[in-house]
């Protein structure tokens, strides 16, 4: 799959890489890679890359959902993005069981991309504990995902 170029696309990207610029994620390559990389594998579905893109902005950022308004980001991404975006007061697993509930597709195959990608141990320089530690989180997220787990 590639990513779309659209306008609103075209907007996530330029968002998601302003909001992200300087930062780096676990692995210590730049955070934009991420969500990038998410977006060229999620499908040809403007608002799937769009959600995809900026998936990470308000949790991690100091963007907001009212920016993202300001900058014509449509309801439907914004929807998704809320959901997507995890509430420091909420267990993780039951904010995964949230997205879940919520029968949310975009944020569904956005939240699931975003555990494949971060469980791939290639991505990882090391497998020390803190990163096992994650992968067993997000293996308990996928499963909650895609196998129904209450």
């Amino acid at each position: 799959m590639a990513m779309i170029y659209t306008d609103l696309t075209r907007r996530a990207l330029k968002i998601a890489y302003q909001a992200h610029h300087g930062q780096t994620d676990k692995t210590g390559l730049p955070y934009i890679f991420h969500p990038l990389h998410l977006a060229e594998h999620i499908g040809e579905d403007e608002i799937l890359i769009a959600t995809a893109l900026l998936h990470d902005v308000v949790e991690d950022t100091g963007m907001t959902f009212g920016d993202l308004e300001k900058q014509k980001i449509p309801p439907e991404v914004i929807e998704a993005l809320k959901l997507l975006t995890h509430r420091k007061d909420l267990d993780y697993l039951d904010y995964v069981r949230l997205i879940r509930d919520s029968h949310n597709q975009t944020a569904i195959k956005v939240k699931l991309a975003d555990l494949r990608h971060n469980s791939d141990v290639s991505r990882m320089p090391v497998l020390d504990d803190g990163a096992k530690s994650r992968l067993k989180q997000y293996q308990a997220a996928l499963a909650i995902l895609c196998e129904g787990e209450k």
